[in-house]
């Protein structure tokens, strides 16, 4: 074969390669949830099953990335902030309109970040705290803040920051903000990648492709590819799967653990495990008595990392995700930006779970009981794989099955020794699950009672640092202290499990748990 012949049948297959790659447009995608969205206003709202559809329906000005750890270019194409951080600017793109074709402009900007920084305007009004005035000229936004805010970046990427039609919203029936909210989340109308199109409640949901959408696809054209996407609502875990299995969905959330290797092994599937910002631990109560009055031996430092050392998280993975989750090393997930990958964690050692509770004066052993959702598999999985576990070194661990209206209210009434628990990030930012886990004053460290003076010094100084390096040295401290106190057992990472039809194309589901359908397709 001479060179010629050689190089044209390269760049065949190569063009061959690029058209079976090529993204194809049209058609509707059917996508099982487990639950249903309830309100479809971004502001007056702090649910998951609303805000990880809202992303789709309302953009905002800046995006998180796909990895969850940093903001791109959203409705702003840039933004700068000024030497002293006390002021963000902001670049809208020319030509941006939301989904009925009339203009965004940014008088709508001002309006939507104005609504949104209310402090009556629902639990996320805070993350837009530092913001004192708003005002544009032109596509220029201009924030002047009430002092330099490092968080601010990745508040303007979270869903509560959409950017919403001034003029429509103002005109929808109702008395007040909440009224109107009620009204306009009925038929909303937003400046994402899709509009909502039919809703039949606990039933389904459809959305349709955006045309005036400002983001464009590998071709050159307005995403999204996809004409629509229909949302079947299936609680039920197992018929979720046979209707994906009979070609019923083309994707479906929340696969349980315990199914992932039996749907990897099927070939018209692609079983994809997320990575997600979720971690799994158990809530300890420091406090020296419990609410009943009685010596509570968790508040002994030495009994908490002894109880730590002698978790085998890899064991718990195996027993409870199915293989599927990796060891917490630190209270926030490895997703979330500023993790410190130096921590250690607690790894398995019972010989030093053994000798700190030696030198404890529970040497002896004692008892302790932990609050479980009644009718969770994995609550029980879980529980019971460290009764065994503890036992070993003389603690006998009571399982008090509770619904989760009461283990909600006694975690809240901090009438409790430990309870399961779980989190994920809704913001691109450390400071958000920091300021839950490990600060007193905001609800008592997930009513733990867990108290450093040295982590609220950080953490108040970490929230004006413009320096990443800096705040990365502050969040690398405030982990090790949080650890060195080990107010929570660490258990483990999880992803998210999606289960899609090897038809699905470019479908992402990123750490913050937002589903992006924008760049999805379907091959014919």
């Amino acid at each position: 074969m001479n060179r010629l012949s050689q190089a044209a049948l390269t760049l065949v297959a190569a063009l061959s390669v690029s058209q079976a790659l090529a993204a194809t447009r049209g058609g509707q995608l059917v996508y099982g949830r487990y639950a249903d969205s309830l309100f479809l206003d971004p502001v007056l709202n702090d649910a998951n099953l609303d805000i990880w559809i809202l992303t789709n329906l309302y953009d905002t000005l800046l995006q998180p990335t796909a990895d969850g750890k940093g903001v791109q270019p959203g409705l702003a194409s840039r933004y700068v902030a000024s030497s002293d951080g006390k002021t963000l600017t902001l670049t809208l793109r020319p030509g941006l309109k939301f989904a009925d074709g009339s203009a965004l402009t940014g008088a709508d900007v001002k309006w939507s970040l104005d609504r949104a920084r209310k402090p009556d305007a629902g639990a996320w009004s805070s993350s837009l705290a530092s913001i004192d005035t708003v005002t544009v000229s032109g596509n220029t936004v201009t924030l002047k803040l009430k002092r330099p805010d490092p968080t601010l970046p990745a508040a303007l990427a979270t869903f509560n920051a959409g950017i919403m039609p001034q003029k429509l919203f103002t005109a929808a029936p109702g008395k007040n903000d909440a009224e109107k909210a009620k009204a306009f989340a009925e038929k909303p109308i937003g400046s994402g990648p899709f509009v909502l199109s039919e809703w039949k409640r606990g039933s389904y949901m459809v959305l349709k492709r955006n045309p005036y959408y400002w983001k464009k696809g590998d071709d050159g054209k307005a995403l999204p590819y996809l004409d629509s996407v229909r949302f079947e609502i299936i609680p039920d875990d197992n018929t979720r799967i046979l209707k994906l299995q009979a070609g019923e969905l083309q994707g479906a959330e929340f696969i349980p653990l315990s199914r992932v290797a039996e749907l990897k092994r099927n070939a018209a599937l692609d079983m994809e495990l997320f990575p997600s910002t979720k971690v799994n631990s158990i809530l300890m109560n420091n406090r020296p008595t419990l609410k009943n009055g009685t010596d509570n031996p968790l508040s002994d430092v030495r009994v908490r990392q002894a109880l730590n050392y002698a978790t085998n998280k890899d064991a718990l993975i195996q027993v409870v995700t199915y293989g599927t989750g990796k060891p917490m090393t630190s209270y926030m997930s490895s997703t979330t930006p500023l993790f410190d990958s130096s921590q250690k964690g607690f790894p398995y050692d019972l010989a030093k779970a053994k000798s700190l509770l030696a030198a404890s004066k529970y040497k002896g052993g004692f008892e302790v009981s932990v609050l479980a959702t009644s009718g969770s598999a994995d609550d029980l999985a879980l529980l019971t794989a460290l009764q065994q576990m503890w036992g070993a070194i003389g603690v006998r661990l009571k399982i008090e099955q509770v619904d989760a209206a009461t283990k909600t209210a006694r975690y809240r009434a901090n009438d409790f020794q430990m309870r399961t628990a779980a989190w994920t990030n809704d913001i691109n930012d450390p400071s958000q699950i920091t300021s839950y886990y490990a600060l007193f004053d905001n609800i008592e460290s997930v009513h733990t009672g867990f108290k450093s003076a040295e982590i609220d010094k950080l953490f108040a100084q970490s929230q004006q640092e413009l320096s990443r390096i800096t705040r990365a040295s502050q969040y690398r401290r405030i982990q090790s202290v949080y650890a060195a106190a080990a107010p929570i057992i660490y258990l483990y990472e999880t992803p998210y499990p999606v289960a899609l039809s090897k038809k699905v194309n470019g479908f992402v589901q990123i750490p913050l748990g937002n589903n992006i359908f924008a760049s999805t397709w379907l091959t014919k």
